[in-house]
Formats: structure tokens, sequence, C-alpha cells
């Protein structure tokens, strides 16, 4: 986690909002980790993040099992073309680990996601975050030119 958290932090204008105990974010969100374009620094209001990274099961959102000891789930937002060529006609379960699968819950929005991302998705992951990443900055770019 820590690795992946290491390099979108070094992408130009990113943001990796990681909340901790104590501070002003739910505690559910305590240990996990998203990721804005925010040349700022400050976190875009009406803007979601381009990627996450999750340590737990949510609500409504249990099908990686994450819950389970030394689990954590990357999750990307891609565009359809690149999220047919990832999962195409996936079967496989949301709990594979190091395997690139549709988002559980938001699969239809072209979310992929990776639970521990391994020796076979790493530099995958890495790759769809730089796009991600990319894709904000763009976006990011045509609000304020509008």
């Amino acid at each position: 986690m820590e690795q992946i958290i290491a390099t979108v932090r070094g992408f130009d204008g990113a943001l990796v909002l990681a909340p901790e105990p104590g501070g002003d974010f739910p505690e559910i969100a305590w240990g996990d980790a998203f990721f804005y374009y925010a040349p700022d620094g400050e976190v875009p209001q009406a803007v979601q993040p381009y990627a996450t990274i999750v340590t737990k099961d949510y609500p409504g959102d249990a099908l990686s099992d994450l819950d389970a000891p030394g689990r954590l789930r990357v999750n990307i937002q891609t565009d359809r073309a690149m999220f047919q060529q990832l999962t195409g006609e996936s079967s496989v379960g949301y709990a594979a680990v190091d395997t690139v699968l549709p988002h559980p819950v938001y699969g239809s929005q072209s979310w992929i996601c990776v639970v521990n991302p391994g020796e076979r998705t790493y530099d995958t992951v890495l790759r769809l975050l730089r796009a991600a990443h990319d894709a904000a900055h763009a976006r990011f770019e045509r609000r304020r030119q509008a």
C-alpha cells in the first residue's frame, strides 16, 4: 500500500488523502487512501477521487472479503474501452487476489479493482493509476476553462 501511495504522491498535482484516527474524517475511512488531482493541495469540492485503496469492508461492499487480515483493494476509475479490455467477461469471484476485476459496486461505472496487487498486476495497477490521474487532470482543466 505504501509503495502505491508513494508512487501516486509523485504524480504532478496529486493529492493523497489518508485519514487517520483523531482526524476530521469518519472512522470507517481511517487507514484507507483517496487519490485526487488537486494542484492546490486542497480536496476538490463536488469531485470524487479517481482511485482509492480500501482496507476493510464497507456497508454494501463486502464481496472482496477485505475484513480478513492482510487484505486491501485498489479501486481505479477507467474509461469504458479500458474497462472492457481489462475485465471482458470476468467470472472470477470478487475476493480473488492479484487479479484485475470489475469493482463489485462501481463496475457499471467502469471502475476496476485489484485485491492485494502482486506480481501479475502491480505494474498494471501503476499504469492505470497514472492514466486515471491524467484523466482527472484533463477533467480539471476542462472545468477550469468552462
